[in-house]
């Protein structure tokens, strides 16, 4: 069940960084005589609704698993997650640096996910 909480949540993000870019509309707030005015267009509005409910779920998540183990991952996920829907749904460029930065991101979560029992054999 956590993984697939882990799985909506990268979802989430992701749509909601895209609906929010697709909508480019950042919003007005204000407040006048005691009432306070949101206004944003629909597309940044889901985005907006995607990126809360991801909010929320993460809250759980970080409370499900160690802080230091699952924040990089998600967080390196959602980057590359949001690379690709960038080329394919923004139709955006993807640069040699960029491709290079995934790299990174993909060794790092490896490395971060050898077994224990492997480390410790490497110390002694």
């Amino acid at each position: 069940m956590k993984y697939i909480l882990i799985v909506v949540y990268l979802i989430l993000t992701t749509l909601g960084v895209v609906f929010m870019k697709l909508g480019g509309n950042t919003g007005t707030f204000f407040i006048k005589e005691g009432v306070i005015n949101f206004n944003i267009n629909w597309i940044s509005a889901i985005g907006f609704v995607c990126y809360i409910f991801s909010f929320l779920l993460f809250t759980r998540i970080v409370i499900m698993f160690e802080l230091s183990y699952i924040f990089p991952i998600c967080t390196g996920i959602v980057q590359i997650l949001s690379l690709i829907a960038s080329k394919f749904i923004l139709k955006e460029n993807i640069s040699v640096q960029a491709i290079i930065g995934v790299s990174f991101i993909i060794i790092g979560i490896l490395v971060m996910n050898i077994p224990k029992q492997i480390n410790s054999n490497m110390v002694q």
